[in-house]
């Protein structure tokens, strides 16, 4: 299984929270926002100069700093 940070999936490609660089409050933010270890993403794309991204989630979508999906652990 590769791991990777959830800022270095390409548009389209798919995989699995598999945990958090670090919990603070940054970390506790994306929970709130239905990120959990287990949860199927999908990065939906890129604004054009790379920053926010926007990803889906269940059947919702959300828009992340680069910097806050860096602390999310992907397995794909």
């Amino acid at each position: 299984m590769e791991t990777l940070t959830l800022d270095r999936l390409e548009d389209g490609q798919s995989g699995t929270v598999h945990g958090f660089r670090r919990l603070g409050p940054s970390g506790l933010r994306l929970m709130e926002m239905g990120l959990f270890e287990g949860s199927r993403i999908t990065m939906v794309r890129r604004a054009p100069l790379g920053d926010p991204l926007e990803i889906q989630v269940g059947d919702y979508r959300l828009s992340l700093r680069r910097d806050e999906a860096a602390l999310v652990d992907i397995a794909s």
